[in-house]
C-alpha cells in the first residue's frame, strides 16, 4: 500500500486523465491510452472490445457497433472548403478585428496561425508573412499577408506560395502586432488579466503559439493560452510535442498540410482539436488543480499512516491534476 500511495502523490492521477472505457485505467496522455487499446502491447481485454466498440479518434467506448457507426460518423469531421483560400494571392487583408464596446459581445475564443517566410544569410531565420485568426464558428475575422522588418531572403514558396509581389504593400509588423494585441487584451490591461474568466480578454487557441507570438512580437499571459503542442493530454507518451498534422489526422480524421500549408486551415483544426478537448465531460469539482491551496495537503507525508488505510477509490478522489483542464474553460 505504501507503493500506491507513491505512485499517487507523483503521478496526479484525476477525473481529468483520459481513462479506458474498459478497465478504467487513467492515462497520462491519449496517446498513452492508445497504446494501451491498440499498441504494441495493448492489454489483450481491452483491445478486443475496443477493436469491436471502440472509437478510433476519440477512443471512446460504445455500447453496441451501431451506435460506434453512428458516434463515429459524427466524430470524423472534413477538411476545410477552401474556395478562394486555394488561391493565396486572391486573399488579402481581411480585418473584422474589434475592441468590446460594453454593448457588442465579440467572440471570447479565437485560433491564431502564421506562415513564414525567411530571412538572414542562409533564409532560416523565420520572419513572420502571412497570419489569421479566427472565431470559434471558424469564420475568419482577420488576415493580411505581413512586411517584415527585415529583407526576406528565402520565400519558401513551395511550402507557403507566398511571392515578393504579395509583401510589398502588405501591412509591417509593428502595424500586426498592435492589433492582434489591442483585439486580445480586448480593452483589458495586460496587468489585470488573471483568469479566463470573468474578464474581457480572449482566449487564444494554436499549436506552437511560443513561437508564432515570438514572430509577431505579441505578448500575452500564458493563462490565457491554449496550445495544442504542449496540452498534456494531445503530447507523446515521450511528453515531446506532436506535430498538428498528426493531431488532425488521428484525433479529427481528415489530412492537412497536403500541399501548399494555408494558416487558415490551421486555425480550423487547432480550434476543433480545442473544442473537442473542451467539451469532455468530466466530473465537477471546486478545487480542480494540485496547486490550488485547499488540495495542498492531500499527499503531505504527515498523513502517510491515513492515505495508506484509504482505498485506490478514495486516493483517486483526494488526487488532483496537475494542469489545467480544458474542460474548465466551459465550466
Amino acid at each position: 500500500m505504501e507503493h500506491l500511495v507513491d505512485h499517487m502523490r507523483t503521478t496526479y492521477h484525476s477525473v481529468h486523465e483520459p481513462t479506458c472505457g474498459v478497465c478504467k485505467k487513467h492515462c497520462r496522455s491519449f496517446e498513452s491510452l492508445r497504446e494501451h487499446l491498440i499498441g504494441p502491447l495493448p492489454k489483450q481485454e481491452c483491445k478486443n472490445l475496443f477493436n469491436i466498440r471502440g472509437c478510433k479518434f476519440c477512443l471512446a467506448i460504445l455500447n453496441s457497433p451501431y451506435a460506434l457507426k453512428i458516434h463515429q460518423d459524427r466524430c470524423q469531421l472534413s477538411g476545410v472548403n477552401y474556395g478562394i483560400l486555394a488561391r493565396p494571392a486572391n486573399l488579402g487583408l481581411r480585418d473584422s478585428l474589434t475592441i468590446e464596446n460594453g454593448f457588442s459581445r465579440g467572440p471570447p475564443v479565437v485560433a491564431l496561425a502564421c506562415k513564414m517566410v525567411g530571412g538572414g544569410s542562409d533564409g532560416s531565420l523565420d520572419l513572420c508573412a502571412r497570419v489569421c485568426i479566427i472565431d470559434d464558428n471558424e469564420n475568419m475575422i482577420f488576415h493580411t499577408y505581413v512586411k517584415p522588418p527585415i529583407p526576406v531572403t528565402n520565400y519558401r514558396y513551395e511550402t507557403t506560395g507566398i511571392r515578393p509581389e504579395y509583401l510589398r504593400d502588405a501591412m509591417p509588423l509593428r502595424q500586426v502586432q498592435r492589433r492582434i494585441q489591442e483585439f486580445l487584451c480586448n480593452g483589458e490591461p495586460m496587468w489585470k488579466i488573471r483568469s479566463p474568466k470573468g474578464g474581457k480578454a480572449r482566449i487564444l487557441i494554436g499549436h506552437g503559439l511560443d513561437h508564432d507570438l515570438d514572430r509577431l512580437q505579441v505578448e500575452y499571459p500564458e493563462i490565457m493560452i491554449r496550445d495544442t503542442a504542449k496540452y498534456p493530454p494531445l503530447v507523446k507518451t515521450s511528453k515531446l510535442s506532436n506535430s498538428l498534422k498528426y493531431l488532425t489526422q488521428a484525433y479529427l480524421g481528415y489530412d492537412i498540410q497536403t500541399g501548399i500549408l494555408d494558416p487558415y486551415e490551421d486555425c480550423v483544426a487547432t480550434m476543433r482539436l480545442y473544442l473537442r478537448m473542451r467539451n469532455q465531460v468530466h466530473k465537477r469539482e471546486d478545487y480542480p488543480l494540485a496547486s490550488d491551496p485547499q488540495n495542498r495537503n492531500n499527499f503531505a507525508s504527515w498523513r502517510q499512516s491515513e492515505l495508506e488505510r484509504m482505498s485506490p477509490e478514495e486516493m483517486l478522489a483526494i488526487s488532483k491534476s496537475d494542469y489545467y483542464c480544458w474542460c474548465l474553460d466551459s465550466a
